[in-house]
């Protein structure tokens, strides 16, 4: 099954802290999770001031710069992954590096037929 595993931090400080997770580690956890076969894509984000929130209200597109919503951590990345069960992918997010000073939400995909 596919799982989605997002990571989310404060911009302000996920490369500040003590434990904040250096460029080499993280290449060498994707590199792991890939020779592995489990890793199906993974890309870090731009900063959050680069987004643009798109919303279609009564047949108008609207655009917003910046994030959908002030919080107080910020989408960084993400981690397409295959496993077995959630308790895998659970694992897998616990091994992602950024997740030391941010969070990682698992989602599990639903596929399309499309």
């Amino acid at each position: 099954m596919k799982y989605l595993c997002l990571v989310y931090s404060d911009e302000k400080l996920l490369h500040s802290l003590p434990e904040s997770p250096k460029d080499p580690e993280c290449f060498a956890y994707a590199a792991a999770v890939q020779q592995s076969g489990r890793m199906l894509a993974a890309e870090a984000l731009q900063p959050v001031a680069s987004a643009t929130t798109v919303r279609v209200r009564a047949g108008k597109t609207l655009l917003t710069d910046g994030p959908f919503a002030e919080t107080k951590e910020q989408l960084a990345g993400f981690y397409l992954v295959e496993a077995r069960d959630l308790n895998e992918a659970i694992l897998l997010a616990a091994g992602i590096p950024a997740a030391r000073v941010g969070s990682v939400e698992v989602r599990p995909v639903r596929e399309l037929d499309v």
